[in-house]
């Protein structure tokens, strides 16, 4: 193949480049074309003029890319990438948005990534109004009122693409997008959870409670300081201890042994064959939330985190693997077949054996194992955080462990330590407390984003109307504080407010920390059994002293999660261990 030469237009080559032009139009056939037709200047001059915007266009190109020019030219190329979304969504250009989110997710994945979304997103509702954009499809909605709309039965809506950032083996319960598929999956487990089936974990319960308090009781008698009694605890590990064995024994037959240890620790595989490791589990699901929760606000970046300058991404998706491997290692143990043949007891694996997939088959090892992952994430350090919530409102505020001991030295017998949740379950101040706990402190704090599917008719919310590929969201943290809703005191500690005489039918309906419709937690009755027994205990048997300065300091990843608790622990004197 001859290719066409470029043209060097100087007059010293001018020679050089005619007989290249030349040998070049011999090659082609243009000089035999030429002559056999008639011969006018009018055609050779086009020919000529062709010649040079053919060779002068690479010269023209590098011109153009020029240091200074190629900055430009990225820049433009930039800014269309940004403009060209927030322009297709001109029906949300009325919105307010803080800074640059109305033009891209890199605002929303900032601040997740710093561990306060929650925060800046009612900072900006405290500023905008109830509706603020953001991200170039994405509104938030301050607004009670949406919470039917948005998360309703039958409104249609799908969990968005920012799920995709917490799949991990594949798809389970939790991250499911799909409505049929998620409806098959949430049939396998829901009648488990249900109250009347509920009864049956209690005794697991139970039994890493009491364990729970033999191990606080003797810190009390080894650590105690010898003046006031008080051994110095982070409370967090402790209950964070508590949570995962809890699980363990619900879900897998078996508690992590963590009570028993004192240790935050978990055997991991990575296949079902593979050799065991240990990791600390608490560090490894703490990271995965976060990483998870700032990736699901560009999701595109998903397939290239781990290579990212910024080592929390790395150390994230290495999590994510962590994770996994500890709900392999937890199967794999389960589905031995010496543990089958002694396991008779009813746990969250045995009723998901009982499931089946799509095609109406046995779940496989993979999706057991997918569905596993699921309830452990559900159902350990949700209930963890919001007992250490629990334990730093009630002593922060003035009044409120005095009366609430008063009420469960009432109704618990003097002879029992751990009561059982009929002890528990229809004490108002008891449950008061855990409910004001989960409303001022909420656990799950940003607005869960909500899709408009494809094929969907337009949908008016809050006076706005959003078209299919917007998403929505109502930020719990916000609405769970607006003094709109609460009143006044809304950023005050007050389990009175709970007083059936007292509470609004508005307020009622707006509280949603397990989230509400179809989508809403499954397990929301086994958590509710853990907090009565967990709080009705530790009150009651023991007395607390504030041993850190300043509140109690928080960092969001998927739920919002203390960073720790510092007290003084002891047993109280009227229920004294013997």
């Amino acid at each position: 193949m001859i290719v066409n030469p470029t043209l060097d237009t100087s007059t010293k080559n001018q020679k050089l480049n005619n007989r290249a032009v030349k040998r070049w139009e011999r090659s082609v056939g243009v000089e035999d074309r030429l002559l056999a037709q008639p011969q006018t200047p009018e055609p050779q001059i086009q020919l000529a003029d062709l010649q040079i915007e053919i060779l002068d266009r690479p010269t023209m190109i590098t011109e153009l890319l020029t240091p200074q020019n190629t900055g430009f030219i990225l820049l433009g190329l930039l800014a269309a990438y940004y403009i060209v979304p927030y322009l297709q969504k001109s029906h949300l250009r009325d919105i307010p948005s803080p800074s640059f989110a109305a033009f891209s997710n890199l605002w929303l994945l900032l601040q997740a990534r710093r561990g306060h979304r929650f925060l800046k997103v009612d900072e900006a509702h405290k500023k905008y109004g109830k509706l603020v954009r953001i991200a170039p499809r994405q509104v938030s909605i301050a607004d009670d009122a949406a919470i039917q709309a948005i998360y309703g039965h039958g409104n249609g809506f799908l969990k968005s693409d920012f799920y995709d950032a917490f799949v991990s083996i594949r798809r389970g319960l939790f991250n499911t997008r799909d409505r049929e598929e998620h409806t098959r999956k949430r049939k396998t487990v829901s009648h488990t959870f249900s109250m009347k089936s509920i009864g049956q974990f209690e005794q697991y319960i139970h039994q890493n409670v009491e364990l729970f308090v033999q191990q606080w009781t003797k810190l009390a008698k080894l650590n105690g300081n010898p003046r006031s009694g008080y051994a110095t605890i982070d409370a967090l590990n402790w209950f964070n201890y508590l949570a995962f064995d809890i699980i363990g024994d619900l879900a897998f037959g078996a508690p992590f042994g963590m009570l028993e240890k004192s240790k935050d620790i978990a055997e991991m595989r990575k296949t079902p064959d593979s050799d065991p490791t240990y990791v600390q589990a608490v560090e490894v699901l703490n990271r995965r939330g976060e990483v998870s929760a700032t990736l699901g606000c560009l999701p595109r970046l998903i397939p290239y985190a781990k290579y990212l300058p910024d080592r929390f991404f790395k150390d994230g998706i290495q999590a994510v693997e962590n994770l996994a491997g500890i709900a392999v290692a937890r199967v794999n143990e389960r589905l031995k077949p010496e543990v089958m043949a002694k396991n008779t007891r009813v746990d969250l694996l045995s009723r998901l054996m009982e499931g089946k997939d799509s095609n109406g088959n046995k779940l496989g090892r993979e999706e057991l194992t997918a569905e596993a992952l699921t309830q452990l994430i559900a159902g350990s350090d949700t209930t963890s955080n919001t007992t250490c919530a629990i334990l730093y409102w009630c002593m922060s505020t003035p009044g409120v462990i005095p009366k609430l001991q008063k009420v469960l030295d009432e109704a618990i017998p003097d002879d029992v330590d751990v009561p059982t949740h009929a002890m528990v379950k229809d004490i108002p101040y008891l449950q008061w407390v855990i409910w004001e706990t989960m409303r001022i402190h909420s656990t799950s704090a940003m607005g869960l984003p909500r899709e408009i599917p494809p094929g969907n008719p337009p949908v008016t919310i809050s006076g706005h109307t959003f078209y299919p590929g917007d998403v929505v969201s109502v930020p719990s943290y916000t609405i769970h504080r607006s003094k709109e809703i609460w009143g006044p005191d809304a950023e005050q500690f007050v389990p009175e407010r709970w007083d059936p005489a007292r509470l609004t039918a508005r307020q009622k309906a707006a509280f949603i920390p397990f989230s509400t419709g179809p989508r809403a937690c499954v397990g929301r009755n086994v958590a509710e059994m853990e907090l009565l027994v967990m709080t009705g205990t530790i009150f009651r048997l023991f007395e607390f002293e504030m041993q850190q300065d300043g509140p109690m300091e928080t960092r969001e990843g998927f739920l919002r999660k203390p960073l720790g608790l510092i007290v003084g622990m002891k047993r109280r004197a009227a229920h004294a261990s013997v």
